[in-house]
Parts: C-alpha cells; sequence; structure tokens
C-alpha cells in the first residue's frame, strides 16, 4: 500500500440552468411566514426571571466569576499583582494630580475610589483604572482656562504707599481648581453613564488607531512641555488654548537663567535612574519574577534626601508640601459651573472611554474572555460620577499600570482592589511621609512615563508608505458608509452547506468605523466564537489536569497498580499477532484532541468589498490568528485586484497571512478546503 504523492490539479466546472430574478424570488426564495406575537408573550419574553438575572449580572459582572472565584489558582497572583500595581499607582497618582493643575493629594483619591468602584461593575480583568497622563493634561487645560492664575493676583504693601508686592493667592486658586476638576468629572460621568444605557459603546470605533495614536503622541509633547519648568525649577504661568505648548516652551527658556541648579540635579538623576529601571525591566522581564518599581523607589528615596538635607529651606526647591491625612468627607460639586465644561467633557469621555475599551480588548483576546463595550461606558461613567462627590478628577485605565497589573500575575480585579486598598493605607496612615517629596522628582516621573507614547512617532513613515489619508486622520466616515448587511450562505437560494465549511458574506468595505461590526457579524452568523472556544479548551484542559491528579493519587494509594495509568499492555491474538492496547490515559489524550467546534473553515466573500484600510487590515489578521488558536482556517476569496493591490501596500501578506489564503472565487476556496480536509487516498501498489 502506498499514498499518491501528486494528486491531480483540481478541476472547477459548474452547470446549472440560467436563473431569472423572478425565478429566484419564486422558488428559490422561500420567506417564512411568521405570525405576529401577542402582547403576553412579548411581556413573557421581556419580564421572565432568567431575563431579570441576566441583566443583573451585565449590570454587576463582578456576579459572574466571584462566586467560582478559584482561590488556589488565582489568589496570589492577584496578591503580588495588586501590590506592585498600588505600590506604583502612588507616585503616579501625586505626578498625575500635578498635570491636572490640582494638589497632589487628590491624585490618590482619584487613584482609590474609581479603582474600587470597577472591581464591581468592570467587564475587564486586567486594566488599571486611575489616574493617567493624557486625560490629566485634559482637565488640567480646562482647570487653568477657568481659573487662570491671574484672577487671584494679590498686592500687599510693602511698608510705603508706594512699594507693593504682587502674589499669588494659591490656596484660593487650588480650591477653585479643585471645584472646577470635580463638575468636570460628574459630568464626564453622567454622559460616559447615559452613554452606556443608551448602548453607544460602538462610538469607540469611530476613533481610528492612527487618530488615537496620533492624539496621544501630541498630548505627551504637550505634557512633556508642562513638565520642564518643575525639573528646571521656574517659576512661570501655566498657558491653555492655542500654542499653549509654544507659549511654553518660550516663557521656560526666556527665564532659562533662573533655573535652581539642586532641582535640575534632582530631577536628572532621577529621570537616569527611572530610565535605567524600566531598561532592566524590560530586558530581564521574563527573569524578574515582579518588575522592579522604579517609581516608588525614585519617590522614597528622593523624600528622604529632601527631608535630610532640608532642600526646600536651604535650596528653595519646591516639594509637595501639605498632604492632609485621610478622607474628605463627600460633598456636591458646585453645578453652577456646568454651562462652561459640557463640550470639554464630551471631549474627555469619548476619549478616555477609547482608551479603556482598547486596552480591556487587547487583554481580553490574549486571555480568553470577552468585554462588554456598554458596559465598560457605565463602569466608567459610575466611576467617574460617583467619585466626583468624593473630590476626585477624571480617570481611565493607565496602560503602564496595566502592563504591570497583567505581567505580575493579575487574573482579575482582585488586583485592582487591593491596589486600591495600598493607596488607601497612604491616605489614612502615612500621607504626610510624603510632604518633603520634591515636585522636580513627580516631573521626571511623568517625563520618562511618555517614552512610550513617542516612540509612537514610528509611526510617521509606516503611514506614509501604507495609507497617506490616515497619516492625515481624514475622517474617511464622509465617504466610506457603514454597513453591517450579511448573508447567510446556507439559507439564500438554500444551498446545501459543505460539511465544516462556512461562507461568510457582507455588503460593506472593511474599515475603521465597521471593523468591529464585521468580526461580530462573523462570529455570530457562522456560530464560531474563538473566545468561548478557547474558554472550553482551557475547561478542558483543567479538567483533565484534575482527573490526571485524581488518578495518580489513587495509584499511590494502590502500590499493586502500575504508576501513572497510561501504560501500554500486549495481547495475543488468536492469528499469533501481538496487538497493543491503551487504557484510559489515550483516551483522555483523544478527548483533548477532538475538534473544538464541527466547523473547520470559514471562507470571507469579499466579493462586495471595494476598500480595506489599516484598521481594518488589521482586524482581519488579528482574527486569523484567533481562529488559527482554535484550529479553525480562514480563507478570503473574490479580491479585486485592487483589493489585492492595497493589501499589499498595507503588508497584510506577512506573518499569519500568506498568498496561498487568497483565491479568485468562493468555488475555488471552496474546493481547496475540501481537498485540503478530505482523509489522504491510498492504494494499493502493483506487484
Amino acid at each position: 500500500m502506498e499514498q499518491k504523492d501528486a494528486p491531480p490539479p483540481l478541476m472547477y466546472r459548474v452547470e446549472r440552468p440560467v436563473f431569472d430574478e423572478a425565478y429566484l424570488h419564486t422558488q428559490l426564495l422561500h420567506p417564512r411566514e411568521r405570525s405576529p406575537k401577542t402582547i403576553r408573550q412579548r411581556l413573557a419574553q421581556h419580564c421572565s426571571s432568567e431575563r431579570a438575572k441576566a441583566i443583573a449580572l451585565s449590570f454587576l459582572p463582578i456576579l459572574t466569576w466571584l462566586p467560582s472565584y478559584p482561590v488556589k489558582e488565582y489568589l496570589f497572583g492577584d496578591l503580588v499583582s495588586g501590590l506592585s500595581t498600588g505600590v506604583m499607582q502612588l507616585p503616579q497618582g501625586l505626578a498625575y494630580a500635578m498635570l491636572a493643575a490640582v494638589p497632589p493629594v487628590y491624585g490618590l483619591y482619584s487613584s482609590f475610589y474609581p479603582v474600587l468602584l470597577y472591581t464591581f461593575f468592570g467587564t475587564s480583568r486586567h486594566i488599571s483604572i486611575g489616574t493617567f497622563a493624557v486625560i490629566s493634561l485634559m482637565i488640567g487645560g480646562v482647570v487653568v482656562r477657568e481659573a487662570p492664575d491671574s484672577m487671584f493676583m494679590i498686592q500687599a504693601l510693602n511698608g510705603t504707599a508706594t512699594n507693593t508686592t504682587v502674589f499669588i493667592d494659591t490656596e484660593a486658586r487650588d480650591a477653585r481648581r479643585v471645584h472646577i476638576a470635580v463638575v468636570l468629572t460628574t459630568l464626564v460621568g453622567v454622559i460616559q453613564l447615559v452613554l452606556g444605557l443608551l448602548r453607544f459603546g460602538f462610538v469607540a470605533i469611530y476613533l481610528t488607531e492612527p487618530l488615537v495614536r496620533g492624539f496621544t503622541t501630541a498630548a505627551a509633547v504637550h505634557v512633556f512641555i508642562s513638565q520642564l519648568k518643575y525639573l528646571l525649577g521656574i517659576q512661570t504661568p501655566r498657558f491653555s488654548g492655542p500654542l499653549s505648548a509654544l507659549h511654553s516652551v518660550t516663557a521656560v527658556f526666556s527665564d532659562i537663567t533662573s533655573t535652581n541648579v539642586t532641582t535640575l540635579i534632582v530631577g536628572g538623576v532621577c529621570m537616569v535612574v527611572l530610565y535605567c529601571v524600566k531598561d532592566l525591566n524590560e530586558r530581564f522581564k521574563k527573569k524578574l519574577p515582579v518588575p522592579i518599581p522604579g517609581e516608588i523607589i525614585v519617590v522614597m528615596v528622593s523624600t528622604g534626601i529632601s527631608y535630610g538635607l532640608s532642600l526646600s529651606e536651604n535650596y528653595q526647591v519646591d516639594v509637595v508640601r501639605t498632604i492632609p491625612s485621610g478622607l474628605l468627607p463627600p460633598a456636591i460639586p458646585d453645578f453652577s459651573l456646568l454651562p462652561n465644561l459640557v463640550t470639554d467633557s464630551i471631549a474627555i469621555a469619548v476619549v478616555g472611554f477609547s482608551m479603556g475599551i482598547s486596552l480591556a480588548k487587547i487583554f481580553a483576546l490574549k486571555h480568553g474572555y470577552s468585554v462588554d463595550g456598554n458596559q465598560e461606558l457605565i463602569a466608567l461613567g459610575l466611576c467617574n460620577f460617583v467619585s466626583s462627590f468624593f473630590h476626585t478628577f477624571a480617570i481611565t485605565c493607565s496602560m503602564s499600570r496595566s502592563l504591570v497589573q497583567e505581567s505580575t500575575g493579575g487574573n482579575t480585579q482582585i488586583a485592582g482592589l487591593l491596589a486600591s486598598m495600598v493607596v488607601l493605607l497612604v491616605v489614612v496612615a502615612i500621607g504626610f511621609v510624603f510632604q518633603p517629596l520634591p515636585q522636580t522628582a513627580l516631573a521626571a516621573i511623568i517625563m520618562v512615563n511618555l517614552l512610550g507614547m513617542f516612540k509612537q512617532f514610528r509611526d510617521i513613515p509606516a503611514l506614509w508608505r501604507t495609507s497617506k489619508i490616515e497619516l492625515v486622520s481624514l475622517d474617511q466616515s464622509t465617504w466610506c458608509w457603514m454597513s453591517s448587511e450579511t448573508c447567510d450562505s446556507a439559507s439564500l437560494f438554500q444551498a446545501a452547506e459543505c460539511t465544516g465549511i462556512k461562507i461568510f458574506h457582507s455588503n460593506s468595505s472593511i474599515y475603521f468605523a465597521n471593523s468591529d461590526l464585521y468580526l461580530n457579524a462573523l462570529k455570530e452568523k457562522t456560530g464560531v466564537d474563538p473566545v468561548h472556544l478557547q474558554a472550553i479548551r482551557k475547561a478542558r484542559k483543567r479538567k483533565l489536569k484534575k482527573e490526571s491528579a485524581e488518578r495518580e493519587s489513587q495509584n499511590h494509594k494502590s502500590p499493586q497498580k502500575m504508576r501513572g495509568g497510561s501504560q501500554n499492555h500486549l495481547e495475543v491474538q488468536g492469528n499469533g499477532q501481538v496487538a497493543e492496547t491503551h487504557t484510559e490515559s489515550d483516551s483522555e489524550e483523544t478527548r483533548f484532541l477532538e475538534p473544538l467546534c464541527p466547523v473547520h473553515t470559514l471562507i470571507l466573500d469579499w466579493t462586495p468589498v471595494n476598500f480595506i484600510d489599516s484598521v481594518g487590515a488589521k482586524a482581519i489578521k488579528l482574527v486569523i490568528k484567533e481562529y488559527a488558536a482554535v484550529d479553525v482556517c480562514v480563507f478570503i476569496a473574490g479580491c479585486s485586484r485592487t483589493l489585492l493591490a492595497e493589501l499589499r501596500t498595507l503588508q497584510f501578506f506577512t506573518g499569519v497571512v500568506a498568498p496561498e489564503m487568497v483565491f479568485p472565487t468562493v468555488h475555488d476556496a471552496v474546493l481547496h478546503c475540501r481537498r485540503r480536509t478530505a482523509p489522504p487516498t491510498i492504494t494499493e501498489s502493483s506487484p
């Protein structure tokens, strides 16, 4: 017996009668007549106990995982992750409060209340909620615009009526700025909460990846410039509005001769130390059990040096100064400030949600679960709205802290809860310890944490080569209409499905505004969700591991049995042949290797697709990789030559995607898939 080495080429032959629309409509398309439901049936459908339970679980996602929380498996990782993230959240909270133009202690409040609330209402298990540089900068711009230093200038007499000194009433200024930040946060929370209840979670898809990355890069430049005066110890006003960055740079360099050398040395040393620690963490992240907490080391050492050498009194180094102990009582925001803040609050609400949901989706895909965009809006809205009554400013998730929370073993938001407890401990018990902390050290923390955003400048040459439209962030929604109309190839024309093969057809192009809708429709119509299949695979692994451990334990108790439970036995059959029989471990392996679903192939019919951008191309490559991880192959059919040229320009055919996965017609793809999955042909060799 031998297998043929070179099978004959596949032949494409189609023979059928000529169809017209009348025949298709009357003979092949049989719409099902459905009788309308009665009011009682509709009420029973929407008011059932199952429906109420589903609503409760969707509103409080913690109820879906906390009752089955595996303590032995998850608790240690969540504990280490929570402590690591909390230690990192302390200095960032203090630093980002400076960006928001409020006293540092309010950054600690914003690192406690929202994190606590998100534990109960958020759907992501890995993102770290709290202060974030970009959102803090946006808040600071609004706060300084509404409460500039010029509003709080006070003239004081110097002994005579002709000699006066002008100074700023910082206490009154800071109190006013806190009120503005709190009201702005309240309005941001209301907007996010309303959008979530109205199911507007899809709005984030209109913020394309190039647009968001460009926005955060530009914001990083503004943040960096705003911290120069703290690094150099120069007293300059804070600017807002158009060209504020240029005005800030001009003010700093015009007063560069007033640089406090001690402040500059402290800040420079802090930046070098932080950069070296981050570089070590990146180089040895696979060997280090937890990242080295560079920020907290810098904060503690610089605070100790400042206190020991009295840098504030002896060298005029600006320090944090007063940090009140304990939590402030709740208070109702001053809603008379609302009219001037509506436009700004909408921008902050949308940008904050967009950053949060994008990072949440990345972690959800990596760990095999799903996040709900609408519930994330509700969760962020509640975090901002409720927390604003406790004197916080607007928050979102932080990329750097989220990476630490995930990489140190965090499995659920129990890690976030523990991180908030670390912040609470500092606020209640030891907040006074950080009063001598130099502001230049906080500026160093902010500047070094911006390095990741500055790396996004590398996107410019790549986008110039692939898509100049996305480079300038043009609004493609004006000329690309979103469509999610999909066709079920099985019901259309009453075609017979090929076993294990699903064909997906969508009457739209694929770009930033509808890529998520396209992928959601793909998973819904085909019934193949890779996240669900990954969860099944993990559950199967855990079950087999548990059964194997139980069997091993039984073997230890029964010495007469063979250890391992997977020994092979030899039997002599009647014909004298020795046959090998297998024990139950082989059947377990067979069970594990069973297909996760009956569908093994998906074919994307791109006949109607006229355009695809970089966001759409990345989304398709990502979903192909997702399906490959659960042993489902994806092929593409019906691409025009223009579309293929766009795909090559976007470097689509790299990594998991190859040109061999694209076919000119759906029928070509089906024939290829059927031969690929067919059992090998065995022929007898000639004597």
